[in-house]
């Protein structure tokens, strides 16, 4: 058996391919849109894929198996379980709970685990020349090493009203399910450390049932669904803005981008033609280049690990944007976007000062100076993090607004105050002082060395409790 774990560090996203090397037949478990990573590894080792499947319809990132499906003629496997608003709109072979899907010598057991979405299902491997029992265990957003998928992002994200107790209830029941399997059984599953589709992720890829059932919370309650529920709601992440658009797109008939497109250069009359037209220019460098000196009204999102993530926060699907950032880099950006479906990229530019523009700096302020701004009445602290970050200790007197959800809330900042804002380590403030820039705010200043500093030099902070989940 030839397997091989592909993993985007940037979704903390995992997929599979798995083949049969006495057959050469493959398989490739919940794709990733650029696909030719997967086709470059079959060529490697001998393999040709011939099957590809999903765990459920995912919302964090768009899948790649109908562009996958396009360039090989493989045969397209997926849930037909959850009822009838959770099934695809295109064509597939239906998988039911008990289905099996044949690769070579390798059988893939369907067994319907809902909780995380309806119609989520986890596939159990046997590789029958070495053994006719399981030896693996493809998870999806059900297990997660030291968590469990979280059933509110259909109500969070999707806007589907009272989901999230529903699927606790299946969650529940599908983990029930999972304490029989062997505990030998080894357990892979669809996202790592860094993923907002669960708080507690474990940052090794792979885990197996034993250890899970001593290890993961979730099977601390197995006796008592009231406090299982109650504790798999509270203190969950944001739920990125773009994962409503990902939901419906998975699950409908889409156009299909099968290769890796290449990115237009722009000229400087290109570039002052597009913001005329209010387009948006994202800028990726680093946040201390930005600070030095950037074009008035840019978007500093840097292209680090999370650029995806802010860019699927902050941008809408309906409207075209442009790039500031080294060419060498914009394969790596295309790539990171394509996976999220934020095609409408205009181009890029890589030298800001070819453009004629009069450069901005950013007012960043330094700890001494950040204190001289404390309680004062002309002063407005505002906390970038998530809630969650902030009930757990933040500087007495700032106001929590989620760096995510800034756009929507300009009107509970004060256009008359001296605005400060703050986050963890200073990325998602740097991404928060250039939208209220962009936004007309001109007495805007970074803490740039946000809570790590504060806290690394003694500084106090104030906390606060959860209150109950109440039904």
């Amino acid at each position: 058996m030839f397997f091989q774990h592909i993993y985007d560090k940037t979704l903390a996203q995992g997929s599979y391919l798995i083949g049969c090397q006495k057959t050469g037949e493959a398989i490739v478990i919940d794709a990733k849109r650029d696909v030719d990573t997967y086709l470059t590894l079959a060529q490697q080792n001998g393999l040709r894929i011939t099957h590809v499947t999903e765990t459920h319809i995912h919302a964090d990132f768009l899948a790649g198996s109908r562009e996958l499906v396009s360039l090989t003629g493989a045969t397209l496997y997926l849930s037909d379980e959850g009822g009838p608003d959770w099934q695809y709109a295109f064509a597939h072979e239906g998988l039911r709970d008990g289905s099996v899907i044949r690769v070579g010598n390798l059988t893939l057991d369907v067994l319907h685990t809902p909780g995380h979405t309806p119609e989520s299902i986890s596939f159990l491997l046997t590789d029958h020349p070495a053994t006719d029992q399981p030896v693996m265990l493809f998870t999806g957003d059900f297990v997660f090493v030291g968590d469990v998928g979280r059933p509110d992002l259909l109500e969070k994200a999707a806007g589907l009203q009272g989901t999230q107790f529903t699927g606790a209830h299946q969650l529940f029941g599908s983990l029930q399910r999972f304490t029989t399997l062997p505990d030998y059984l080894q357990v892979w599953p669809g996202h790592g450390a860094g993923s907002a589709c669960g708080k507690a992720l474990g940052a090794v890829p792979s885990t197996t049932v034993g250890y899970e059932k001593i290890r993961n919370w979730a099977f601390q309650y197995d006796e008592d669904e009231q406090r299982f529920t109650e504790y798999l709601l509270a203190d969950q992440p944001e739920a990125p803005r773009y994962f409503a658009q990902m939901k419906r797109l998975n699950k409908v008939d889409r156009p299909l981008l099968p290769h890796v497109p290449t990115l237009k250069k722009l000229s400087p009359a290109d570039v002052t033609e597009a913001l005329k037209q209010g387009m948006k220019l994202i800028d990726t460098r680093p946040k201390t280049a930005f600070a030095q000196g950037h074009v008035p009204g840019s978007l500093n999102i840097q292209g680090n690990n999370s650029f995806a993530t802010w860019m699927g926060w902050l941008i809408s699907y309906n409207e075209p944007f442009m790039l500031v950032g080294d060419e060498l880099q914009m394969e790596d950006f295309t790539r990171k976007l394509m996976r999220i479906g934020l095609d409408q990229v205009y181009g890029y530019v890589n030298d800001i000062n070819d453009l004629g523009y009069d450069l901005q700096s950013s007012d960043v302020i330094s700890l001494p100076e950040f204190k001289t701004y404390l309680n004062r009445d002309d002063v407005q602290i505002i906390d970038l993090r998530g809630a969650t970050d902030y009930k757990k200790g933040h500087i007495d007197g700032a106001q929590n607004i989620f760096v995510g959800t800034l756009p929507d809330h300009l009107d509970q900042i004060s256009r008359d105050k001296t605005v400060v804002v703050y986050c963890q380590g200073g990325d998602r403030a740097t991404i928060g002082y250039s939208i209220l820039k962009a936004n007309g705010f001109t007495k805007v200043k970074n803490y740039a060395g946000s809570m790590n500093e504060w806290v690394a030099e003694g500084n106090p902070v104030t906390t606060e409790t959860e209150e109950p989940v109440t039904y």
